[in-house]
């Protein structure tokens, strides 16, 4: 019997992205943006899909299906009820939004066609296949969990009609028990503040959440009394009085600004402790709502296990809290719960509900830690960086865990590129970079020195599996980065009281436990638990660096700097690390010490290449 191929792909939208299946197994997938260096890159991923079908061996004419992750006809049908429920009011945003749709998006099945046509080498297009948005992100979550049943919660800003649903996942099938429709959506309310606080719609929401512990949730009591009506079950409606969204081109309208008092903060002016008291409100009111169709949904089902995908299934805070709540024995969430995820979840929907193959459920999931991306032989790093002038030092298996545990003891900042890039918008120790969360000064370093982004962003901790509980207020495995937990008492520094008087950022500099630089100034961090299984040479760093220290963690961000996509290529690599203030480079057997590079002349205008969100 010959492999069956299924390519999944999502595009036009947000974050465009490609996923191979081989008889159902995960073979890669890669977002779009990582080759084209254009952040959140939304056309046709033609460098995803190449990657995709080198990494199989196979050519576009092997492929049994292509699906995509929408059903473009149903949401041009949302746009023109919702158009005419809002005339005249809307009749700006229609005539924006309808050339693109009338040149281009109503006729998708002909552009892919005509796209896939033109990367295969008989110029013919494969069997084409569409999904609904909810049905993609559903299946993005469920059939790679290790669940053999399971509550599936998908919530996002909006697919076709759906902002909200909830599914029944039992072997290879998906029921639909119920959704929530367009315009009342939990996303778009977070998205809502997020504009009003001056950061970018689709990109700038997990700043909310980081902003969040920083303020007083001053705002709950208005969002609740003007701006959602939250029933107990966990279902909602929008006061659309407040929102611009559904027939406008901005989020909020005068009303919104109002309530609030006064109009959005400007993108890059001054925080203020305003926007920080927004942000800790709507992020409360967000979490309630989870909590609640959580609880709901348990009770309806008496199901056990929850899946979780969609853009808002990012919010790690909330799933933290679902988790801790203990309403679930297991809580799994997708690594790729956007858009980009729905590539992966087109796929594996044609693959178990369209062809009704059987689904083998394994035991840690099937994401294979998520590391599905490209990845580079040592001759490939060699030649790379000899082209490149770079001065390094080649170390063998088993001796380079050891010399960068040290590095990394001695305070300094490693950008760590090693095996095969991670899909989704974390770094998870393929493409990260690495220091000592033991150092006060490594989180204010990384952020302003290296990632270049705002003070008051929080870094993650990267911890050996098997001792996570032995720092965190948890006890399940957390390998995508996606539940925040707090870190025990017994690692907290107790503040003083002039430090307890102070407010807002103003906490930012007061180390707050043994490990400050991954601990948030509410005590919570936003934990990766590492498994030898997965990641075989990250988790060995962690032992080493826990034999010289006693430390079983590291900070770990992504390789990047703000605005621009992580590090796909040794190329991408280095570069960044020239540009910033990185100490070392590793790149899989090989490490580079910045000290040791050639110099190059300071040019910041590479800066003005990234949008900045």
């Amino acid at each position: 019997m010959s492999d069956e191929y299924i390519l999944g792909i999502s595009a036009y939208y947000h974050d465009s992205a490609a996923c191979l299946l081989k008889n159902g197994e995960i073979l890669a997938a890669a977002q779009e943006e990582r080759f084209t260096r254009k952040k959140h890159d939304s056309n046709f991923p033609k460098n995803a899909i190449q990657y995709c079908l080198e990494e199989a061996g196979i050519n576009v004419d092997q492929l049994a299906n292509v699906v995509f992750y929408d059903k473009p006809l149903v949401k041009f049908e949302r746009l023109l009820e919702t158009y005419l429920a809002y005339a005249p009011r809307g009749l700006i945003s229609f005539f924006s939004a309808m050339p693109v749709w009338l040149k281009e998006k109503l006729f998708l099945k002909s552009t892919l066609k005509k796209e896939f046509a033109n990367l295969s080498p008989t110029k013919s297009s494969p069997k084409l296949l569409f999904t609904e948005h909810h049905q993609a992100h559903a299946a993005s979550t469920f059939f790679v969990s290790p669940f053999e049943k399971s509550i599936v919660l998908c919530l996002d800003g909006v697919g076709e009609w759906a902002t909200t649903s909830a599914w029944i996942g039992d072997g290879n099938t998906l029921k639909p028990l119920w959704e929530i429709d367009f315009p009342h959506s939990i996303g778009l309310l977070y998205s809502a503040f997020t504009y009003y606080t001056g950061f970018k719609v689709n990109s700038g929401e997990y700043k909310v959440m980081g902003l969040a512990p920083y303020g007083e949730p001053k705002y709950t009591d208005l969002i609740y009394k003007y701006l959602i009506d939250l029933k107990e079950d966990g279902t909602f409606r929008l006061n659309m009085d407040y929102f611009n969204y559904a027939a406008g081109l901005t989020m909020t309208n005068g009303k919104f600004h109002e309530l609030f008092g006064g109009p959005p903060r400007k993108s890059e002016s001054t925080l203020t402790q305003k926007e920080m008291d927004l942000a800790r409100s709507v992020q409360e009111v967000t979490e309630e709502v989870m909590l609640r169709l959580a609880r709901s949904a348990r009770k309806e089902t008496g199901i056990t296990n929850l899946c979780l995908s969609g853009g808002v299934a990012l919010n790690c805070v909330a799933n933290g809290k679902i988790l801790k709540a203990g309403i679930f024995d297991e809580v799994f969430v997708q690594p790729a719960s956007g858009d980009a995820g729905g590539a992966l979840g087109a796929a594996l929907s044609a693959h178990y509900e369209y062809k009704g193959h059987p689904r083998k459920v394994m035991p840690l999931d099937s994401m294979k830690g998520s590391y599905l991306g490209p990845k580079y032989s040592n001759e490939t790093v060699k030649t790379t960086l000899d082209k490149l002038g770079a001065k390094y030092t080649q170390l063998d298996d088993g001796k380079i865990e050891e010399r960068l545990a040290k590095i990394l003891e001695e305070g300094n900042v490693i950008g760590y590129f090693q095996g095969r890039m991670e899909f989704g918008p974390r770094a998870l120790g393929g493409r990260s970079i690495i220091g000592d969360p033991r150092n006060q000064k490594m989180q204010s370093v990384m952020n302003l020195k290296i990632k270049y982004r705002e003070s008051f962003r929080p870094f993650a901790p990267a911890v050996l599996a098997e001792k996570v509980s032995e720092y965190f207020d948890i006890k399940s495995k957390s390998p995508y980065m996606l539940i925040v937990a707090d870190v025990l008492e017994k690692h907290r520094i107790k503040m003083t009281p002039d430090q307890e008087k102070l407010f807002g950022i103003e906490k930012l500099n007061v180390p707050r436990s043994s490990l400050p630089a991954i601990t948030h100034v509410d005590y919570s961090a936003r934990i990766q638990t590492v498994h030898p299984e997965t990641n075989q040479k990250f988790y060995k760093l962690l032992k080493e660096f826990d034999k010289l220290t006693g430390c079983p963690v590291l900070v770990n961000t992504s390789f990047n700097v703000r605005g621009e996509p992580i590090v796909s290529t040794p190329e991408d690599a280095y570069r960044c690390f020239m540009r910033t203030e990185m100490d070392y480079l590793v790149v899989e057997n090989f490490v580079l010490d910045k000290k040791d590079q050639p110099i190059i002349e300071k040019d910041d205008s590479w800066k003005q290449e990234f949008e900045l969100d």
